[in-house]
């Protein structure tokens, strides 16, 4: 009788391979550990549900080579002037960027007081509240996206009671049938006095240097009672797709500290409406401001700041139904991407290479708080492929580590600590 000695890792190769045929109700087959050269495409062996998103959620299993994965860079813009960081000057909430007439565009909230923001209980006519009250629209041009001429106001404080009268901020731009609309956040009462309560209106205008004319109403109407975007639509951001404007806001819900900011979608046939809110808003789960672009069929967006999924790029094929597409570090705060087909209609998206975000409390001093504009570049296009944009591994120095320290009550918590 032969004696035939088995192995152990075989035996035990074996019972794992009948385990997991007892769980997925398959024949136990021998399979091979998982591939050194990644496949492109999901191999046929069993998968943890980790490994197994590389695929079903992912463009690409690896991040560089995703399309929609990037990293950030930045870089200070020549031309401003924000009066020796005294507070009284700020600019913020940049615009998407159009070219037009051979030169790009920008728009922005400018606030130029005689005093930096105090706070709403002692602000009035002269004093404002936020960084973003008393404020209006104002546009600049540029030739290469790094050096700007600041132009001039286009959208003016509007007399009392019109709609904006307190402060117009936050604006976007559209261009439809070769006409141009501003959209915009327009207050009624200083920032703070309820919290930041606001609808959107609008302006058009035949060219981008204006002279723009105020629609004088509602564009997007708050939502009822007891919904979600019953008090604020902020961050008002055009697109032209499927034939229609599709208009995705923000809104901030929930009594503080325990709030959530989530973006919503309103759709018309024409750029001052009506529009409809989408059934389904909220759209997206996170995200305190709006950018978003064409990409291949669908809609791209930067997922910037607050909510469980921060600090993604995720993208919806219908426009809608947003997934995460891969997840980032360090994404431009209210970014206005440069988007050549945001009004295209296209169903060939190319994507963005760059824009323009803010940095708010440039000062560090909450007494002077002002803010300012920066470019940042990427690479989410379809067209670029820039290796240094598409490191996960970006260097930072201990500095920006150490910016985010502990608070005194922390620090006190700690050293109050007793000792094991």
């Amino acid at each position: 009788m032969t004696n035939l000695r088995i192995p152990v890792a075989l035996i035990l190769t074996g019972t794992i391979l009948i385990a997991i045929s007892a769980c997925t109700g398959n024949r136990p087959k021998v399979t091979a550990g998982f591939p050194w050269d990644i496949p492109a495409t999901q191999p046929d062996r069993p998968l943890s549900k980790a490994m197994e998103r590389l695929y079903t959620d992912y463009l690409t299993p690896r991040p560089e080579d995703n399309e929609l994965f990037s990293s950030f860079a930045y870089t200070p813009l020549a031309g401003f002037d924000y009066h020796d960081g005294d507070g009284t000057v700020s600019r913020r909430d940049p615009s998407k960027v159009i070219f037009e007439n051979g030169k790009y565009y920008v728009w922005y909230t400018k606030r130029h007081t005689p005093v930096p923001p105090r706070g709403a209980a002692l602000s009035n006519d002269t004093i404002p509240s936020t960084d973003w009250d008393l404020c209006e629209i104002w546009y600049a041009t540029s030739k290469d996206g790094l050096s700007w001429k600041e132009q001039r106001v286009a959208v003016p404080r509007p007399p009392k009671p019109e709609v904006g009268w307190r402060s117009v901020s936050t604006p976007d731009i559209l261009k439809f049938k070769d006409k141009y609309y501003l959209y915009y956040q327009g207050f009624v009462e200083a920032s703070g006095k309820k919290g930041d309560h606001c609808p959107v209106t609008a302006s058009y205008a035949d060219s981008p240097d204006g002279p723009w004319t105020p629609c004088r109403k509602i564009v997007v109407e708050n939502g009822a009672a007891g919904t979600w975007d019953q008090f604020s639509i902020h961050d008002p951001y055009p697109l032209v797709y499927q034939g229609k404007i599709y208009l995705y806001y923000k809104a901030a819900f929930g009594d503080r500290p325990a709030y959530l900011v989530a973006n919503g979608l309103a759709i018309a046939d024409h750029p001052l409406g009506p529009f409809a809110k989408h059934p389904l808003n909220p759209v997206l789960n996170s995200g305190h401001e709006t950018a978003y672009f064409p990409f291949g069929t669908g809609i791209a967006t930067l997922t910037i700041r607050n909510g469980n999924e921060s600090n993604t790029i995720q993208y919806a094929p219908d426009g809608v139904n947003f997934g995460i597409a891969s997840v980032s570090a360090l994404l431009p705060i209210a970014a206005g991407p440069y988007v050549p087909d945001a009004f295209a209609d296209t169903r060939d998206g190319r994507g963005i290479t760059w824009g323009l975000c803010h940095f708010t409390n440039r000062g560090h001093d909450w007494t002077r708080d002002y803010s300012v504009l920066a470019r940042f570049d990427c690479d989410l296009s379809r067209d670029l492929h820039d290796p240094d944009l598409k490191q996960t591994q970006t260097n930072f120095s201990p500095e920006v580590y150490f910016s985010k320290g502990l608070n005194k009550r922390q620090l006190d918590r700690i050293r109050a600590q007793k000792v094991p």
